[in-house]
C-alpha cells in the first residue's frame, strides 16, 4: 500500500497518468451523459457537479502535462501537444496514454 502511494506521489508520470484517467472519464460523463441530461430532460444537478470537478481535473491535467513535457524535455510539437489535444477529445486522454505515457 505505502509502495503504491509513493509511487504516485514521487513519479510525473504516473500522477499525469492517473490525471489523464481521471480527466478523460470526467469528460466522458460529462459529454455522455450529463449533458444529455440537461438538454433533453432538463436535468442539471448532474452537470453543476461533475462540470467543476472536470474543469479542476482539465487544469490539473494541464499543468501536469506542461510539467512532466519540461521535465522530460519533450519536443513540444512532437510530444506535449499531442497530449494536450488529447484531453480535448472524448476518449483522447486514454489514446495517449496508450501510445505516449504508457512508454516513458
Amino acid at each position: 500500500k505505502n509502495f503504491l502511494m509513493n509511487q504516485i506521489f514521487n513519479s510525473s508520470i504516473v500522477r499525469l497518468r492517473l490525471l489523464a484517467f481521471l480527466e478523460g472519464t470526467s469528460l466522458l460523463i460529462l459529454v455522455f451523459v450529463s449533458m444529455p441530461l440537461k438538454y433533453i430532460y432538463g436535468i442539471t444537478t448532474v452537470s453543476s457537479i461533475v462540470g467543476p470537478i472536470h474543469g479542476l481535473l482539465f487544469l490539473l491535467f494541464v499543468f501536469n502535462t506542461i510539467s512532466v513535457g519540461t521535465e522530460y524535455r519533450w519536443k513540444f510539437k512532437a510530444t506535449t501537444w499531442k497530449v494536450l489535444i488529447a484531453c480535448l477529445i472524448p476518449f483522447g486522454t486514454f489514446y495517449i496514454d496508450r501510445k505516449i505515457l504508457s512508454k516513458l
